[in-house]
């Protein structure tokens, strides 16, 4: 089952989604190790034209700007990229911050040497529309760099494990982890990059205690899992969800009661538009 609702209406309540919360803290957490392994493998050399789509508070953006790119920072959620000009700022490192919709991007063909996004892209609900706006404002011979949450990883099954709480998606969404999928990216991009590197890798998680301190922490700051109980909670199902959530972090949990290790497994991709 889906539901029908206009193209502004979707990203109105994708903006209110993610400025809900406190995304920010999240990245502070456990995140930032992401940003620069992406920029890492992309290679991004000084004075390269870098556009960060979906780059939130810039957790790509500012290890690519310290390197000594032109960095722009693009996202549809303009309270992101206003929490995360304060660091680069006092660090002297000077970034572009373009509110912007990943399917509409406000960039002229082939504007930039570099393009990439850590996990950000891949919660465009148009998978399509949003590959080919990162095709179109790379040059040919440029570089696109993807870091994304598989399906078969830890993101891909809290989404499975909310799935059954959410209302029902909008016609044409297509569930995020879909972008870790070397076969779906492959699809996206038809032929237009060649894929020079495809590696699977984990962010390790040791941030938190008790399992359930996990949860705790995405019911508190992320977006989606703060949008998906709400909705529980209208339909009265608010304590069956948190005790899933609970069961969730326990089942994919690798350390002990009192000492949680989580492993989230992503896909790195890194292309050259021919």
């Amino acid at each position: 089952m889906t539901t029908t609702i206009s193209d502004d209406e979707l990203k109105t309540r994708h903006r209110t989604m993610w400025a809900s919360g406190d995304y920010p803290t999240m990245v502070e957490t456990f995140l930032l190790p992401l940003g620069p392994r992406l920029v890492e493998a992309c290679g991004v050399t000084e004075g390269a034209r870098v556009l960060d789509v979906a780059a939130g508070t810039g957790n790509a953006s500012i290890p690519a700007a310290q390197r000594g790119a032109h960095v722009t920072a693009s996202d549809l959620t303009p309270e992101l990229l206003e929490a995360g000009r304060a660091r680069p700022e006092a660090q002297g490192l000077d970034i572009d911050w373009v509110p912007a919709d990943a399917e509409h991007l406000p960039f002229a063909d082939g504007s930039f040497d570099v393009v990439m996004s850590s996990i950000g892209v891949m919660f465009a609900p148009h998978h399509q529309a949003a590959a080919d706006e990162l095709v179109r404002v790379l040059r040919p011979g440029g570089t696109l760099g993807l870091l994304s949450w598989t399906p078969e990883g830890m993101l891909g099954a809290l989404f499975a494990t909310m799935k059954p709480y959410a209302p029902p998606p909008p016609a044409g969404a297509l569930p995020p982890p879909l972008w870790g999928s070397e076969e779906h990216l492959r699809g996206l991009l038809g032929g237009r990059v060649r894929l020079d590197s495809v590696t699977r890798d984990e962010l390790a998680i040791t941030a938190f205690g008790r399992p359930q301190e996990y949860a705790e922490h995405f019911k508190a700051f992320y977006g989606p899992t703060r949008a998906v109980r709400a909705n529980a909670e209208k339909e009265g199902r608010a304590h069956d969800f948190d005790t899933d959530l609970d069961t969730f972090c326990d089942r994919w949990n690798r350390g002990t009661p009192e000492d949680a290790v989580f492993g989230k497994e992503y896909l790195l991709t890194v292309g050259t538009r021919l």
